[in-house]
């Protein structure tokens, strides 16, 4: 056996040691943000007295902070678990094309733990797109009040 194939199977143990532990600590890391920042926000925007800010701009930079990690947590969680999957999948077949005998049963239960983390990237996307369009909704609403006290139409 050559250099190269060698060089390939450490990627694949490589893989399967660590691929479970990556996808779901990213997505771990992703939700705990977006949980964090929501807290603040919602702490923020409960406390704001948004007669204090003199013009519109400098009020919407206060208001939308954090906003876009927010948005862009909820609308990448589900490739990151896409990436698990599609890899979960790779480590299957490649270990179906090694040639042992593997039974049905196995394989299907390396399906199943590789779409897990699909279903993962979609249990942190779901909450976060919720949550940030809220955020969203409120910050519409405290940008509102803020008009109607400037005399805005």
């Amino acid at each position: 056996m050559d250099g190269n194939w060698l060089h390939q199977m450490s990627w694949i143990v490589l893989l399967k040691s660590y691929l479970e532990i990556v996808v779901f600590g990213v997505l771990g890391i992703m939700s705990f943000l977006t949980i964090a920042y929501a807290i603040e926000r919602a702490l923020f925007y409960g406390r704001i007295d948004v007669s204090s800010y003199l013009d519109r701009p400098t009020l919407e930079v206060a208001l939308t902070r954090h906003l876009t990690l927010i948005a862009s947590i909820a609308a990448n969680a589900p490739y990151i678990g896409l990436l698990g999957t599609v890899l979960g999948i790779l480590i299957t077949f490649h270990d179906l094309s090694q040639g042992a005998e593997l039974s049905a049963s196995a394989v299907m239960l390396g399906l199943a733990l590789a779409l897990k983390a699909t279903a993962a990237g979609l249990v942190v996307a779901i909450p976060a797109t919720l949550i940030y369009n809220g955020l969203v909704r409120r910050v519409d609403v405290l940008t509102a009040r803020w008009s109607s006290l400037q005399g805005e139409q």
